[in-house]
């Protein structure tokens, strides 16, 4: 997993490209990322399928923030991004959620 920040000189905003390579999805068919940035909602923000078995997609965020979010196998398997900036306790437990700063 990775993402790539690309920050606009004309607004406070970073556009993020989440990037999960075809390794991690691990035959998944869905992938989503779920995070306060999308009020944790499992299905608002698939990621899309691309050639190579990856899933990719681009949100838009505000910077001067930190946002935390995880991705969604096909609906069941939770799994952190390895190339988080930080990692925080999660409210459910001896779960860690992965952490953006922008």
């Amino acid at each position: 997993m990775s993402f790539k920040k690309q920050y606009l000189k004309s607004h406070p905003i970073c556009k993020v490209t989440f990037r999960m390579p075809k390794e991690a999805v691990d035959g998944a068919s869905t992938v989503h990322i779920v995070g306060d940035f999308n009020d944790w909602n499992t299905n608002a923000t698939p990621m899309k399928s691309l050639k190579t078995g990856d899933y990719m997609v681009i949100i838009d965020l505000n910077t001067g923030r930190e946002y935390q979010y995880r991705y969604l196998l096909d609906g069941t398997v939770w799994i952190n991004d390895w190339q988080a900036d930080k990692y925080i306790p999660s409210y459910y437990g001896n779960v860690e959620n992965s952490v953006i700063i922008l």
